[in-house]
């Protein structure tokens, strides 16, 4: 023992050893074992050093220590990048060297133990949206002791936007399922599924629950923090103890109030106050009769106590509770979050849409005879308002706390409503767009957004967003709220014919008018700027042809 301390201590390799030591002893006897080299990436030992708090010199000597030696089954960063994705894991927890990572930063890896649990990996719950923070398992295809190789879809995960299919990423066999089919809010990173590299383990996983997350503990023990100490009741002095009810005292007989057993009762109902009642009786006593005078002088009937009885209860309501879905929570918390932190403002203007219509009349004739998609309103407002945000970028932005993103692309997210929530899909530069190109994708996402189908690139990316209730629910005008962080959204109401004078005095004539109200974050947009937009999209709207120029 004393020769290998010698060595340690002047080996100019290993001379960081004690410190390793006094980290995680495991660490090294899995980098110095021969057997454990071919299922575990020493990479990923100094990976998993970082969460136990060490400062930042400590963690360059055990990666200064881990460089010297070779590292082998690892990804590129751009390979990994795309892993990430699939699995779930956020980017900003994996730790990078010299630009490569090992696969194994992906899961966790278990190795054999005291339990006698052989190598196995540890599938946590994906991260699959950047506002993901916990999801659903909506069904596994892959039963317990299937066998799984990369590319195989092994569940569907119901995360805040969507249903998307969660893809295995390594070769074996899927030994235990710890959530079930229905599983709801599971944490980003919660252990889902056992999988291991030989089928003559599985059986060693049938009985298996994950160890308890050690982010519990501190809540654990604030939860089972001692009750405060018992206060020692202190006696008060005999001598100042109030009494609850005067008593009578002989040297205080002048204070006494006498009165009969019926007429205190009988004041005490009414809240009559007995020092202010003159007694008739005997020796001044106050009687029934004093009560009753007393109160019909102050316009009161006296009559029998109303006996009290219990409130008729009401009749129970009828009703359903229904769960929260992932994507309704997420909203809720979503739009809580804009009202309480974005400055709203509203802007409302009257465009008129005859012209437009005209216009939309003979597009349609040609996408008829073409076999194209019909042509919406609402994909002209979408067209109209991308060319308005590229004249008036500044409504094509975000804040932040040090700066103002300005957008170079003009991406539009459109609102459609389901049976599950309320989605918004995202049209990529639809400023460069033609409309029928608009027209198909638009209803290409609404459908696939009614079918619970919406894949991640398919709503996220937007930079300003478009609601409409006047044409399907004919809503004449109504103010939506912004859906961060992006700093507008058009709300567009319906369509209504007015009566508008004419060029001489006895002259009118009719015209189509549309609402629609422009919400803005006063902090990106200012009144000014959010008035210019508005006017730039009033008059695309107006002129439509000038968007086909």
């Amino acid at each position: 023992m004393a020769y290998a301390s010698h060595i340690i201590n002047h080996s100019k390799r290993l001379r960081n050893v004690p410190k390793l030591l006094r980290y995680d002893h495991a660490v090294l006897v899995r980098w110095f074992s021969n057997g454990a080299q071919s299922s575990v990436c020493k990479r990923e030992d100094v990976a998993k050093i970082r969460p136990l708090g060490y400062a930042s010199a400590e963690r360059e000597t055990v990666s200064k220590f881990v460089g010297s030696h070779p590292v082998s089954y690892c990804l590129s960063k751009k390979t990994l990048s795309r892993t990430v994705m699939r699995s779930g894991i956020p980017m900003d927890s994996v730790v990078y060297s010299r630009g490569l990572l090992c696969s194994q930063a992906l899961s966790s890896r278990g190795f054999a133990s005291d339990a006698g649990l052989p190598p196995h990996q540890e599938i946590g719950m994906p991260s699959l949206s950047p506002t993901m923070t916990e999801g659903n398992i909506a069904r596994w295809l892959k039963k317990e002791g299937d066998k799984v190789s990369p590319g195989e879809v092994l569940c569907e995960v119901e995360t805040d936007k969507a249903t998307v299919e969660m893809e295995c990423m390594e070769e074996g066999y899927l030994a235990k399922i710890i959530k079930g089919d229905g599983s709801k809010e599971i944490k980003v990173g919660e252990i889902i599924a056992i999988t291991v590299e030989e089928e003559g383990d599985i059986a060693k996983f049938k009985d298996y629950s994950p160890p308890a997350s050690d982010s519990g503990a501190p809540a654990a023990k604030d939860s089972a923090a001692p009750p405060p100490p018992k206060q020692e009741p202190v006696e008060q002095p005999a001598s100042s103890p109030e009494p609850k009810t005067p008593k009578p005292t002989s040297s205080h007989s002048e204070d006494r109030i006498f009165a009969s057993p019926l007429a205190r009762k009988l004041a005490e109902e009414h809240k009559v106050p007995l020092s202010s009642i003159k007694g008739t009786g005997p020796e001044g006593h106050i009687v029934k009769a004093d009560i009753e005078d007393y109160l019909a002088s102050r316009g009161k009937e006296v009559s029998a106590p109303i006996p009290k009885t219990k409130d008729t209860e009401l009749a129970a309501l009828d009703y359903v509770d229904i769960p929260h879905s992932q994507i309704r929570k997420v909203t809720a918390s979503r739009l809580l979050f804009s009202k309480q932190t974005i400055p709203h403002y509203y802007l409302t203007v009257d465009t008129c849409v005859d012209r437009l219509m005209d216009l939309r009349s003979q597009l349609n004739s040609l996408q008829e005879a073409s076999g194209g998609k019909r042509i919406s309103v609402n994909d002209l407002v979408i067209k109209a308002a991308a060319l308005a945000l590229r004249k008036v970028p500044q409504c094509n932005s975000s804040w932040t706390d040090d700066y103002i993103r300005q957008y170079n692309n003009v991406n539009i997210n459109v609102a459609v409503q389901t049976e599950n929530g309320l989605y918004v899909p995202v049209i990529r530069d639809a400023d460069k767009k033609g409309l029928s190109s608009i027209a198909e994708e638009v209803k290409n996402l609404a459908q696939k957004a009614k079918e619970n189908s919406l894949k991640p690139e398919d709503y996220e990316g937007g930079t300003f967003t478009v609601s409409n209730l006047g044409g399907p629910f004919g809503i004449k005008q109504f103010c939506a709220i912004i859906n961060p962080p992006q700093s507008g959204i058009l709300a567009v109401g319906s369509a209504e014919k007015r009566v508008i004078p004419g060029s001489g005095p006895d002259q009118f004539k009719f015209a189509s008018f549309m609402s629609v109200t422009l919400s803005c974050d006063h902090r990106v947009i200012d009144g000014a700027i959010g008035a210019e937009w508005l006017k730039a999209f009033k008059g695309y709207i107006e002129n439509p042809e000038s968007m086909l120029l």
